[in-house]
């Protein structure tokens, strides 16, 4: 028969996730404060805020504030065509997570190899999934703070700004883009 108390949980349950789903949805109105960004940065390459607060301030200035970063670790090397490889994890503002995969090939003058914690700010994301597609840009050696390298990539109004420190050897400037997926999709460039 006829249960009025399923009824009004399962209006409930719909309820509950149509305004989860709302909310990890739009993000495009929220942005990260710098001093956060700055401790983020700090606890996850394990070097002193003040010179990573150089960086993230050069970024902030250039974009504004980001709405989400991804964490991770990449390697990458070239002898003129290079290759990039990372893993990480997207947070947004709104505190929703996605694993990710990055990969992609540059073209350039320059050399050697290198391993790299790397966080990513990442402005103007409307949509978690959204992360998902291939970022071009120029690499080099644009800003160097206490072995800190900032570049920036571009997506339409998507912008990542990767901020790497690391182990080895790079030098030299080249083109190329990151293709962000899925970690269990194929990354294939």
């Amino acid at each position: 028969m006829f249960n009025i108390k399923r009824l009004v949980a399962s209006f409930s349950i719909l309820f509950f996730a149509v305004s989860i789903s709302a909310a990890e949805q739009d993000i495009s109105h929220s942005d990260f404060e710098p001093e956060r960004l700055v401790k983020e940065a700090s606890e996850f390459f394990g070097v002193a805020s003040e010179e990573l607060a150089k960086v993230i301030a050069k970024a902030v200035a250039e974009h504004g504030r980001p709405n989400a970063y991804i964490k991770g670790n990449e390697t990458s090397g070239a002898l003129g065509v290079g290759l990039r490889i990372g893993d990480g994890e997207l947070t947004t503002v709104k505190g929703v997570k996605r694993k990710v995969h990055w990969e992609g090939p540059s073209i350039g003058l320059d050399i050697g190899l290198n391993a790299s914690k790397v966080l990513m700010l990442v402005y103007d994301l409307k949509r978690p999934d959204d992360i998902f597609q291939k970022f071009s840009g120029v690499e080099g050696s644009l800003f160097v703070v206490a072995g800190a390298g900032l570049n920036y990539l571009q997506a339409g109004d998507l912008v990542l700004a990767p901020i790497r420190v690391g182990v080895g050897w790079r030098q030299g400037a080249n083109v190329g883009y990151i293709k962000i997926t899925p970690p269990e999709k194929d990354g294939s460039i």
